[in-house]
């Protein structure tokens, strides 16, 4: 699952656009560091962080939050 589709998913983010601006002005973590790529791809255990939230990639993230 690719890091904005992630940020939509979990519901932190209405929007792609969104999600977009948001990784672009540097508001979102993954593994605890800035991650600026809206199509980076996540991996199981990767860990998420935006605005005081954080959460964790499951194995089969198709299968709800």
């Amino acid at each position: 699952m690719k890091l904005d589709q992630f940020l939509k998913w979990q519901g932190w983010v209405a929007t792609g656009g969104e999600a977009k601006l948001r990784i672009r002005d540097g508001q979102v973590q993954v593994n605890g560091s800035v991650e600026s790529r809206r199509g980076r791809q996540l991996m199981a255990g990767d860990r998420v962080e935006l605005g005081g939230e954080s959460a964790t990639v499951p194995e089969n993230p198709q299968a709800g939050p």
